[in-house]
């Protein structure tokens, strides 16, 4: 690992959740154009060096770095700032961090997550602390962890992991997914249609597309977690959901392979072996 940069040579200070926050308050019900870029850090990011080509090492440099913050007692979340600029940092979930935050004390865990999403001025450290609170289901960190992934791109995989196994999942996920785009909002759908229940329902017959390409990836997880051959079959079905299950099933139709599983899961999304060698900067 290469030594740490300072701080005062990576550019804008500002945190990527405060960023996040700043272009929400402007476009409170839209999608962040462009995914919300050029992200605060964007100057220095493109420095870092590329990760291990080896997917099962993935994610095991930084779980060392966390292994040797958490084993400092009096470590504190800001030292972990700048530590993961030129550590391979995945954006889904990862096996070495995950067992990583396991390892530690639980409020430890969840102060120094906590802190890195919120204060951190470097994506990698930020996606970081994702993967922390990530590790855990507190309901109290949904509207963190919600705001963040606005930036979808970047933090949408991890959000909609992290917000799944909260209480309270489906409705902060129909909020997050009625505001991504692009391949964050594949990984948000996925997720809200594995806890759909009825507040999320109508909003998965009548406002899931978006007219993207990507939209056939999760076509089928949609079309098994809204029952929409019930509700297509439904006396009186409106014109909206008539509309837009339409233009699901012509989707799905051209993407023959968009088949749901008992849980709701597509199986059209990427595999786990396109998903483990994403990283976080190109």
């Amino acid at each position: 690992m290469s030594e740490t940069p300072e701080p005062g040579l990576l550019g804008n200070q500002k945190s990527l959740y405060e960023h996040a926050l700043q272009l929400h308050r402007l476009h409170p019900g839209s999608v962040l154009s462009n995914d919300g870029k050029p992200y605060p850090d964007c100057d220095s990011h493109h420095r870092r060096s590329p990760g291990s080509d080896d997917y099962r090492r993935q994610g095991a440099d930084a779980a060392a770095v966390l292994d040797a913050f958490f084993a400092r007692t009096g470590a504190t979340p800001d030292e972990l700032a700048w530590a993961f600029h030129d550590v391979d940092v995945p954006i889904h979930r990862n096996e070495h961090i995950t067992a990583a935050a396991l390892r530690a004390d639980r409020e430890r865990v969840q102060q120094t997550g906590r802190w890195l999403v919120r204060h951190s001025p470097d994506r990698c450290s930020t996606i970081i602390g994702l993967a922390l609170l990530a590790a855990d289901c507190d309901k109290d960190d949904i509207d963190l962890i919600r705001h963040i992934g606005l930036l979808s791109e970047t933090f949408g995989p991890l959000a909609a992991d992290a917000l799944k196994r909260r209480r309270g999942a489906e409705h902060a996920l129909l909020w997050l997914a009625d505001r991504t785009g692009g391949w964050g909002r594949v990984y948000v759908v996925e997720a809200l249609c594995e806890v759909a229940g009825s507040a999320s329902r109508p909003w998965l017959l009548r406002k899931v597309l978006d007219g993207n390409s990507l939209d056939g990836y999760y076509v089928g997880a949609v079309a098994y977690a809204a029952d929409v051959h019930e509700a297509i079959t439904a006396p009186d079905p409106d014109d909206e959901l008539i509309d837009h299950t339409g233009r699901l099933l012509q989707v799905m139709a051209a993407r023959p392979h968009a088949r749901t599983t008992s849980t709701g899961a597509g199986s059209a999304a990427p595999t786990k072996s396109s998903t483990t060698t994403t990283r976080i900067c190109t």
